[in-house]
């Protein structure tokens, strides 16, 4: 087996029992960044701070990170409809609340999940290794559907 087959699958297995709990695909009902739902950006967000993780000499818990970047978003509501100006800096609070109310969460887990729209939330920097590559994975994941999002509704 390839290496990144081999990785794929290892990322796969660590995301399966949050990602197809029933409590997380309901973020599948609720819009993201364009027209993302949040489940798939917290996927990818989840599979990108996992190849971070992997690509660099860094020693992580490699579970609490996949596990904190897939409920890093765990708000569940649609921020659209009121069109909420404080939802970027609410809702990592909201989604830790829920995380922590539906979920065994560890302190790790927590700290990704409360820490990753800094520097949005100035106050609340990534303290670990692991938020620090769910905050830049979901920066670079937000930047990556929005665009994309633009794009696609470009007339050519």
């Amino acid at each position: 087996m390839a290496s990144h087959e081999k990785e794929n699958d290892s990322f796969e297995a660590l995301a399966a029992s949050t990602g197809d709990d029933p409590r997380v695909l309901r973020m599948k009902a609720y819009v993201q960044h364009g027209d993302e739902s949040t489940y798939d950006h917290c996927m990818a967000v989840a599979r990108m701070s996992y190849g971070f993780a992997q690509a660099l000499p860094l020693q992580v818990h490699t579970e609490e990170l996949v596990r904190g970047a897939l409920l890093h978003d765990y708000y569940l509501y649609d921020w659209h409809v009121d069109g909420d100006l404080h939802h970027g800096f609410d809702h990592p609070a909201i989604a830790e609340a829920n995380a922590r109310r539906d979920f065994d969460v560890t302190e790790l887990e927590a700290g990704i999940i409360r820490t990753h729209m800094w520097p949005w939330t100035l106050l609340h920097p990534p303290r670990s290794r692991e938020a620090a590559l769910v905050c830049i994975a979901d920066k670079a994941c937000t930047l990556k559907e929005t665009i994309g999002y633009r794009l696609r509704k470009v007339p050519r």
